[in-house]
């Protein structure tokens, strides 16, 4: 059973100990040390920590499962999923989860890439100009929706207990944080199994290595090697330059950026020539 109060409230403690993790490391171990603390963005970035943080995405994973009637309220208020894996052993359901998960988001994010109706949300997170493990969290509420509704689903379904799914969310974040961060790590031979910040920097490049962009993995970077979608040219190397093309016509402000996606396509071509 999943008591969501308890989860959000462990939730919380983990994304400020990973949070302050990354942070350390980042200042003990920089890998641009050219670029400052206080980078460009990072007023923008501090707001979708504070406004997204992951806990808009579990609210409205949970709505979503609601929906779904995979799950319902108990006597003690407490939300109760009916899934395949729930009597399973802990670490074979984290597995399965682990994997399940980071699948679907590797699908999801190559999506995000080739719909253009998708990538007007998604390229909210490409404007970030220099990374660090805060611009993880630069993501538009509405490609949260996207990712909460096709990824929870399966999750749900699957059943897990309420600490694996807390394990398989805090364990996808460290990656996912770690990806983002200004720290040099590539995992050594384990890099074609575990995604880093060595190889995910090459997602963010402004030159595009594949028709849609490359290097789409969250955890495991095994489905870029599997699929062809995985560029990395040297891990001693970095990108010229972070970002997307029109770049200059994209609005600088939260509020003009949050609103971009919704602007009729009429207005953005004038915007654009």
């Amino acid at each position: 059973m999943l008591d969501v109060a308890w989860a959000l409230r462990n939730f919380l403690f983990w994304f400020i100990v990973v949070g302050v993790g990354c942070w350390a490391l980042e200042r003990l171990r920089p890998w641009r040390r050219e670029q400052k603390v206080l980078r460009k963005g990072i007023g923008q970035d501090l707001f979708f920590l504070v406004f997204n943080g992951h806990y808009f995405g579990i609210l409205a994973a949970a709505v979503i499962a609601w929906f779904a009637g995979v799950l319902h309220v108990d006597p003690q208020g407490k939300l109760q999923f009916s899934g395949l894996v729930g009597n399973w052993p802990w670490v074979v359901q984290f597995a399965v989860c682990l994997v399940t998960l980071d699948f679907v988001e590797w699908c999801v994010h190559v999506l995000l890439h080739r719909v253009r109706w998708l990538w007007r949300f998604h390229k909210l997170h490409h404007s970030i100009e220099e990374l660090d493990w805060i611009g993880n969290f630069r993501f538009h509420f509405g490609e949260i929706v996207v990712y909460r509704t096709l990824t929870f689903l399966p999750l749900m379904l699957l059943g897990p207990r309420d600490t694996v799914l807390l394990a398989t969310g805090v364990f996808t974040m460290t990656i996912s944080n770690l990806n983002h961060a200004n720290v040099k790590i590539s995992w050594g031979p384990l890099r074609y199994v575990l995604n880093s910040p060595a190889m995910h920097v090459w997602h963010h490049d402004l030159v595009k290595h594949g028709r849609y962009g490359q290097n789409y993995a969250i955890v495991f970077s095994l489905w870029d090697w599997l699929f062809g979608t995985a560029y990395w040219p040297d891990d001693r190397e970095q990108p010229e330059r972070l970002g997307f093309k029109h770049m200059k016509q994209y609005p600088r402000g939260i509020v003009g950026r949050l609103l971009d996606p919704f602007v009729p396509k009429r207005l953005r071509k004038k915007r654009t020539t």
